[in-house]
């Protein structure tokens, strides 16, 4: 997420009531997570085995929980709590606005598309031209949709991400202020919901088809050309790469990536990354003919044991 304009360290201190290590002017231009940062960016961490992660990102300004030898051309804010800060920066860069009409005055509509009755268009949604939103379809602010696009009734496209820091007092929710863009020629089935990043976009890739029932979780991205069938639930933070095809009630873990060209079989339990123009099976999952060369022996195991004697 960048920032409306270039602020300077000290101003982001004091917004968040913190110390901070470098410059008074040192400049902010904007706060993402670790794995989307670029120069110009807070990044936070509040947990020793990540702070070497953080420190050499790409992010130049790193909110931290304690104060460590600062790198050469980069910044920090000392913070006692820095997810509750990343917070705070969060509700003052991305202010709730509540609804007034189900289509904003802010929001962007092309030549062509229609918009079918209760379908609601947030804040500066833009919606590019001869597309179908149908009845139901909830729009979330900031969203950004192509040209030739169909969203089915039910569909979220915003929703917030579900990460959440446990606290003695129970589970303190990271803020999103991402969001979803879906590109040309895409289709998105009934009750399916994709949730805006935390601080940068969920990417629906150009001519991909989506199925009824799918939930895709913050910042994650799908290639073009993807097809995938009802009921596939994908975590957080997945690269799906182009021409993937993924059948009904796959269940991908968060941080995998699933190459161009890869098939993951019904029922796949994805936990780690696929190799390209493979096909997966099974959970724990594997390639297709290996798992069904395991199953079969596994069949064959009542008869082997008859004959131990």
């Amino acid at each position: 997420m960048k920032f409306p304009r270039r602020y300077s360290l000290k101003e982001i201190a004091q917004l968040i009531d913190c110390e901070y290590v470098g410059p008074d002017d040192f400049p902010v231009q904007g706060m993402n997570e670790i794995h989307v940062v670029t120069p110009g960016d807070i990044v936070f961490v509040d947990h020793p085995k990540y702070y070497d992660k953080a420190l050499n990102s790409a992010a130049t300004i790193v909110l931290i929980n304690k104060k460590v030898e600062c790198p050469e051309g980069k910044a920090l804010l000392i913070s006692d709590d820095p997810f509750r800060d990343f917070n705070k920066l969060t509700r003052h860069f991305k202010t709730f606005e509540p609804a007034t009409k189900l289509i904003a005055d802010s929001a962007s509509i092309g030549e062509g598309t229609h918009i079918q009755p209760n379908a609601y268009i947030g804040h500066r949604v833009q919606i590019g031209k001869n597309c179908l939103i149908q009845s139901g379809a909830h729009i979330g602010d900031d969203t950004v949709i192509g040209d030739n696009v169909i969203i089915h009734s039910g569909v979220v496209l915003g929703g917030d991400a579900f990460y959440y820091k446990k606290r003695e007092s129970g589970f303190d929710k990271l803020l999103s202020g991402g969001r979803v863009v879906v590109e040309n020629e895409v289709e998105i089935g009934a009750n399916s919901t994709i949730d805006r990043g935390v601080t940068g976009d969920t990417i629906i890739g150009e001519g991909s088809k989506l199925d009824n029932l799918i939930q895709i979780g913050h910042d994650t991205v799908i290639g073009k050309k993807c097809l995938i069938a009802s009921q596939v639930g994908i975590a957080g933070c997945v690269r799906v790469e182009d021409e993937v095809t993924i059948w009904g009630q796959v269940g991908i873990r968060s941080d995998v990536t699933i190459a161009r060209g890869t098939v993951l079989m019904a029922q796949c339990g994805v936990s780690k990354d696929t190799e390209p123009n493979t096909t997966y099976w099974g959970t724990p999952f594997g390639e297709v003919r290996t798992k069904l060369k395991e199953y079969a022996a596994i069949k064959k195991l009542p008869e082997i044991v008859k004959t131990i004697k």
